[in-house]
């Protein structure tokens, strides 16, 4: 007998045979609904998955920022709080009586009797104002 030949072969129409026919598409019809479920289980599960990895993503870069944030506050505290001891300096150097005439003398050109002050240019505002013009 060759290959190529077709075989005829009759069914039966037994009660057996109906029942395993029907049990057979019974079984498909199983496995059609649970690849439908399965399916829609994985669709559902990515987009959970992607919910949650974009915000941790997004709760991570908004964590990185406040931490940059957070740095830049510290060196501005502690730069205020240097600023602060040395205004604390000048407050106690300003109750000094002789402190306030050396400052006086020196900001405002106040003297003492019989005493000459002699202004000299600085060398630092001369540079600057020869580099503007």
């Amino acid at each position: 007998m060759s290959a190529s030949k077709i075989r005829n072969i009759a069914k039966l129409q037994t009660d057996y045979v109906l029942q395993h026919e029907e049990s057979q598409i019974s079984i498909a019809r199983r496995k059609k609904l649970l690849f439908r479920r399965l399916t829609a289980f994985i669709i559902l599960v990515a987009i959970v998955t992607y919910l949650l990895v974009s915000t941790l993503i997004s709760q991570n870069s908004t964590l990185a920022a406040k931490t940059a944030e957070k740095e830049k506050v510290v060196q501005e505290l502690a730069s205020l709080k240097q600023e602060e001891v040395l205004l604390k300096e000048e407050i106690v150097k300003l109750n000094d009586n002789d402190y306030i005439a050396k400052l006086a003398r020196k900001e405002y050109f106040l003297s003492d009797e019989n005493e000459i002050i002699f202004t000299l240019p600085d060398e630092k505002k001369e540079k600057e104002e020869k580099s503007t013009n």
